[in-house]
């Protein structure tokens, strides 16, 4: 690791990563939601500017997503889940 590099950047990245692969609605969301969690840590180490303020935008952006209806074709059975 670098000095002077924000981890979490990474971490962020590949969590919203996850999300064009999730296999299901629960876990597009759960990547969702991590991938906040990653940009909210990453907007914590950043000082206030321009970074942090594109940091925290990105966080909202993904709870936003995480928050809204799935639309019908991604919408989960509950009936066929064990």
């Amino acid at each position: 690791m670098s000095f002077g590099k924000n981890p979490h950047v990474a971490k962020a990245l590949a969590a919203e990563l996850k999300v064009t692969e999730a296999s299901d609605e629960i876990a597009r969301v759960q990547a969702l939601r991590d991938a906040a969690h990653c940009w909210d840590r990453a907007a914590a180490r950043e000082p206030p500017g321009k970074r942090r303020s594109e940091y925290e935008a990105n966080s909202n952006r993904n709870r936003a997503l995480a928050d809204a209806e799935p639309s019908d074709h991604t919408r989960v059975d509950p009936s066929t889940l064990n």
